[in-house]
C-alpha cells in the first residue's frame, strides 16, 4: 500500500499539468490552431457533440480557422456555436465552408490574458501542492498504524516533495512560455 503512494501523486500530478495545458490551449495567441474551438460543442441529432466531430477543422493561414462541415445542413448551427462560445470570433460562411478570421490582439487584451493564463497557473500549483498534501497525511497514517517505518514515510514524504518542486517548475515553464507566446505580435 505505501509503495503506491508515490506512484499515484506522480500520476494525479501529471493530471494537473495536463489540465493546466487544455486551459491555456484555450487562451488565443493571435494565431489560428484547430486546436482553439476544441471546447465547441454542437447539437447534432439531439445529442452534443464537439465540434471535431461533425467537421473538419483546419488552419487556412496565420490568421483564419477554415471549418468544412460533413452536413451542409450544420453549416448555420456551427456559425452560432462560434458566436455564442465565449472566444470572441465572428464567423462567415461561404457556402459549405465556415472561415473563422483571428483578430489581431490589443496590448490590453493580451494584458488581460496574461493575467488569466497567472490565475490558471496558480490553480494548477495549487492542485499539485494539494495532492503533495493529501499523499503526505496518507503516509503519515501509514506511520501512524506502523505500516511502515517513520523514516521511511520521512524518505517517501522528501520524494513526494522533489516530485511536488519538478512539476511546480513544469508549470513556471508552462506559464513562461505562454507569457511569451502572448506578448510576441
Amino acid at each position: 500500500m505505501s509503495n503506491t503512494v508515490v506512484p499515484n501523486s506522480d500520476a494525479r500530478m501529471r493530471k494537473c499539468i495536463d489540465v493546466f495545458k487544455l486551459e491555456i490551449s484555450k487562451l488565443r495567441t493571435g494565431r489560428a490552431h484547430p486546436s482553439l474551438l476544441d471546447h465547441i460543442r454542437i447539437e447534432y441529432y439531439g445529442s452534443d457533440v464537439p465540434l471535431s466531430q461533425v467537421a473538419n477543422v483546419t488552419v487556412g493561414d496565420a490568421r483564419t480557422i477554415v471549418i468544412t462541415p460533413w452536413e451542409k445542413k450544420l453549416t448555420p448551427v456551427i456559425e452560432k456555436a462560434i458566436l455564442t462560445s465565449d472566444l470572441g470570433l465572428n464567423p462567415s460562411s461561404a457556402g459549405d465552408v465556415i472561415r473563422v478570421p483571428l483578430p489581431a490582439l490589443t496590448e490590453e487584451r493580451r494584458k488581460e490574458l496574461i493575467k488569466v493564463v497567472r490565475n490558471e497557473a496558480e490553480n494548477a500549483r495549487v492542485a499539485i501542492r494539494n495532492v503533495r498534501r493529501d499523499a503526505n497525511t496518507e503516509l503519515k497514517e501509514f506511520a501512524k498504524k506502523k505500516v511502515i517505518a517513520e523514516d521511511e514515510a520521512r524518505k517517501l514524504e522528501d520524494n513526494i516533495q522533489k516530485l511536488t518542486d519538478k512539476f511546480v517548475a513544469e508549470v513556471e515553464q508552462l506559464l513562461a512560455t505562454k507569457e511569451k507566446e502572448l506578448m510576441s505580435i
